[in-house]
């Protein structure tokens, strides 16, 4: 599921995947008021599901990953911790708990307020499933057969 919620930079909050337009893709808010826009070309959209999170040991952790951290350690509602008032301090002793070995150089505070940030708006709309499964890749992989056999037509 978290492969079909976007992130696109300029516009705040998270849209979720409805359907491909020509030369764009239409998008709804993942929240309550759930309107859809267009999302073109020029705008930089990154799938949750292609985010990953540095760590000590070279490696990366994907968003699902710390996402069902979270949820491991703080349950599937939105945090009392608010991303905006917390202090710096507060959101890295909360990131620490979450991924005790997150790459302290090369993530940041900014960085772990939007994940803070994230996670809220995801489970105020009642997503909790944040792990990507093999059918969400398959379906991914048909999804690009899909446009390539649209593109030769």
């Amino acid at each position: 599921m978290i492969k079909k919620i976007l992130a696109i930079s300029g516009k705040p909050g998270l849209y979720k995947l409805i359907s491909r337009g020509n030369k764009s893709l239409i998008v709804e808010t993942v929240d309550a008021q759930k309107k859809r826009i267009p999302a073109f070309g020029t705008d930089r959209v990154v799938s949750l599901g292609d985010i990953s999170i540095y760590t000590n040991d070279d490696s990366e952790v994907s968003l699902g990953s710390v996402f069902e951290s979270i949820k491991a350690n703080y349950g599937a509602e939105p945090l009392t911790l608010s991303p905006k008032k917390a202090t710096q301090d507060e959101i890295i002793a909360f990131f620490t708990k979450v991924l005790p070995n997150y790459d302290v150089d090369r993530v940041r505070v900014s960085d772990m307020r939007k994940v803070l940030s994230w996670y809220n708006i995801l489970t105020a709309d009642g997503y909790t499933d944040f792990e990507v499964t093999k059918d969400d890749d398959n379906s991914e992989e048909e999804e690009a057969k899909e446009e390539k056999a649209e593109e030769k037509a």
